[in-house]
């Protein structure tokens, strides 16, 4: 997708853009003005040791200092080839086809003002080691005083956190059950879970789990018809993570998540997918169709329908 993305670009700014060649003064040039500076140079050299060089070139039986300079042009130009650096005396040579890349974005001044963030980053518990792009449980609330209270005041404050989103999905998981979804997750990291839609039949969709920390857990949500289309480069429709930094403490596991506008899916079936993700995942060890049917995908078994994914999807439990 980067690689598409570079050549829009390219294709904007050079064939697609004929109003910029138009302005274009065709007599303007460009030069590398390090390298001007330095190949001015040779005549003030010559003029200031134009005695020594008439000289020379008499010892040598030569007329001039201009036969001088054609006897000795080879060994000038070598002296010149190995005395140049690229980039300092001489110009920047590539050999490669691409572009040069634009340098990079110049460092602000002065230092981000963090005081808009619900926890000060110096409180936040942000370690380097974590992935890029992934929110802890810290960017959210302040764990240090959230061990403090009791269950049902983390549950409340877990929940009016998230009240003020529309695109958001809230949960407060026991520990005991999550373990369990956790444990299958871990067993069966993809799956696909049907979305009913009226008068449509059903609409599938691609779940996968990451774990990219070890107190976070995540379910991206995807289309089963883009995710067929662009793989990895798809994009999720609803993003679900699983903080556990309260679960051994409080034997709560806090879940946060939230739906991307305008990919086709609305929060009230964001949720829908949630409850069935709990069906399929929490089933324990015991053997249930839903179990088998997470077997089956996972080994790739002929043997799997999706009329029986329907079917145990809709039961209410």
């Amino acid at each position: 997708m980067a690689a598409l993305r570079s050549t829009v670009v390219r294709h904007a700014l050079g064939e697609g853009a004929p109003f910029l060649r138009g302005s274009q003064r065709r007599w303007a040039q460009v030069h590398d003005v390090r390298f001007l500076a330095t190949h001015k140079e040779p005549n003030r050299v010559t003029e200031k040791y134009k005695e020594k060089l008439d000289k020379k070139a008499k010892e040598e039986g030569l007329r001039d200092v201009n036969e001088l300079k054609e006897a000795y042009k080879d060994k000038i130009h070598s002296l010149r080839t190995n005395a140049s650096v690229p980039g300092a005396t001489a110009p920047r040579v590539s050999t490669s086809p691409f572009p040069t890349p634009p340098p990079p974005p110049r460092q602000p001044d002065q230092p981000i003002d963090d005081s808009a963030f619900t926890t000060p980053l110096s409180s936040a518990g942000i370690k380097s080691s974590d992935p890029p792009g992934v929110k802890t449980l810290s960017s959210f609330i302040d764990v240090e005083k959230t061990l403090e209270l009791p269950q049902k005041e983390i549950e409340y404050i877990w929940r009016l956190r998230h009240a003020q989103d529309k695109n958001s999905l809230c949960a407060v998981i026991p520990r005991a059950i999550y373990e369990r979804v956790e444990d299958t997750a871990k067993r069966h990291p993809q799956f696909i879970l049907p979305l009913p839609r009226e008068g449509q039949g059903a609409e599938i969709h691609f779940l996968q789990w990451t774990f990219p920390t070890p107190t976070t857990t995540t379910v991206l949500f995807t289309h089963l018809a883009e995710f067929k289309l662009r793989g990895e480069y798809s994009q999720p429709h609803t993003t679900v993570t699983h903080h556990l930094d309260l679960a051994a403490p409080k034997g709560l596991v806090l879940l946060q998540g939230s739906v991307v506008e305008g990919r086709g899916i609305t929060v009230d079936e964001g949720k829908w997918l949630l409850m069935c993700l709990q069906k399929f995942y929490g089933t324990g060890e015991e053997q249930t169709p839903r179990k088998k049917l997470l077997e089956q995908f996972s080994q790739g078994d002929g043997g799997f329908k999706v009329e029986e994914l329907l079917e145990e999807a809709e039961k209410i439990s």
